[in-house]
């Protein structure tokens, strides 16, 4: 077999060798620990500097992880943005000028790129830095499973079905976690998210100005901030007690009818009938209950639907997709075959 044949032979072996392995790969906390050893470190730097320069961000990079897993799985999809040929999630009305964050994200790649180029997805980008954010905020840690790929689609209109909005109800809410796979208690551990953030006037000037269910005295002290006419992005504390720690006043809230937004009330019911009132009781009075069923639903939403193996991409921009190349075998593997064989 002359030079040139030998060649050709041995990169299609490997080359065959590398689908294999690639395509039957699954999630791995351990997934970059050779290919990007400095990954994880790079990124929670990052998360805790934009964490210190303002504490809402880490909110915003929660739901931004949030946000692209209920909408095909969490595969990035979110982060794509609109073209004159492509129409993505961000423009879908729960996303529309309310989902932030997407600069951090791109900073946070950059920094990943600068040491390892190509390698890691901006899915499990969001997926780690959601958990950072998270533990930067005095929540819970949990080991995130990593191997996520990145979409070359988006879907608006899943994304205008699937994002639980701020007016349902409990019957609704219980329905759309359910045709995602998720119990009614992985519904309130995971609604536990809004013991940090903010939301717009908007999405809860008709529960203080219209609804019975509420404390009075809360009410009243939004309405200076969120008057009945204007104002619409104007915003407020998701939790009014400990607005910047990741604990479980959420519940402490629900239970002294505190919830801002009318889905978040819906959790517990006054009355004493609501079926996640015993949830929500529970998580108020034991917090380490709370962060471990949090951490375990954060787990698993983590894992719906996600791209591995030969699916997908490495997005090198997350608000785009990569140039047509090559679409199942990345070029860097190739370059590293020819290199180690000196063909």
């Amino acid at each position: 077999m002359d030079s040139l044949k030998l060649s050709s032979f041995k990169l299609e072996c490997c080359l065959f060798l590398v689908l294999i392995g690639v395509a039957s790969a699954q999630l791995s906390p351990n997934f970059y620990s050779s290919s990007c050893p400095n990954a994880l470190s790079t990124i929670q730097s990052a998360v805790q500097a934009a964490v210190n320069n303002e504490s809402r961000m880490g909110a915003s990079l929660l739901r931004l992880h949030f946000h692209d897993c209920f909408v095909n799985g969490c595969d990035g999809s979110v982060l794509l943005d609109d073209t004159a040929n492509f129409t993505g999630e961000k423009t879908a009305i729960p996303n529309n000028g309310s989902l932030r964050g997407f600069d951090v994200i791109d900073n946070i790649k950059s920094q990943v790129e600068n040491i390892c180029a190509g390698v890691v997805s901006c899915a499990d980008i969001l997926a780690v830095a959601a958990r950072d954010s998270v533990v930067a905020l005095g929540g819970q840690n949990w080991t995130v499973q990593l191997g996520r790929r990145d979409s070359t689609t988006a879907n608006r209109s899943l994304a205008n079905a699937n994002l639980p909005a701020p007016t349902l109800n409990l019957d609704q809410l219980i329905s759309l976690f359910s045709n995602l796979g998720f119990t009614t208690q992985e519904l309130v551990a995971l609604s536990g998210a809004h013991t940090i953030g903010q939301a717009r006037c908007t999405t809860f000037r008709s529960r203080i100005y219209n609804e019975t269910n509420i404390n009075s005295t809360f009410a009243t002290s939004l309405q200076g901030n969120c008057p009945s006419n204007g104002g619409d992005n104007n915003i407020s504390p998701l939790d009014t007690t400990t607005p910047t720690s990741f604990d479980n006043a959420y519940f402490t809230n629900l239970l002294n009818l505190k919830g801002l937004l009318h889905s978040d009330q819906e959790l517990f019911s006054s009355n004493g009938t609501g079926s996640t009132n015993s949830t929500v009781s529970n998580y108020s009075s034991n917090s380490t209950a709370f962060f471990n069923d949090f951490s375990n639903a954060m787990l698993k939403m983590g894992n719906m639907s996600v791209l591995t193996g030969t699916n997908g991409e490495i997005r090198t921009n997350c608000r785009s997709v990569n140039s047509a190349s090559l679409s199942s075998i990345d070029t860097k593997i190739i370059d590293l075959i020819t290199s180690l064989f000196d063909i």
